[in-house]
């Protein structure tokens, strides 16, 4: 079994998943929400998404479906 230890690198704007095999991943913020459609709202989830469980957002960046997870948190909008 291997783990995975993500954080939020606030001096990169970047998330830094480490594997304990010595493996570093550096995922840009700016570059990973440079194409999506948001709104106002959106961002904000992404930034606390970044934030407080990295390894989410690093999940959803890897597997392309950040773009699917704004449309739900958009869709659960009250107006």
């Amino acid at each position: 079994m291997r783990f995975i230890y993500a954080e939020y690198n606030m001096l990169h704007n970047c998330i830094d998943v480490t594997t304990f095999d010595g493996y570093v991943l550096r995922i840009d913020c700016g570059k990973a929400e440079e194409g999506l459609k948001t709104t106002p709202c959106s961002e904000c989830a992404l930034n606390a998404l970044a934030i407080d469980t990295p390894l989410e957002y690093a999940t959803l960046y890897l597997d392309s479906c950040m773009q699917a997870w704004v449309y739900a948190k958009d869709s659960l909008e009250l107006w």
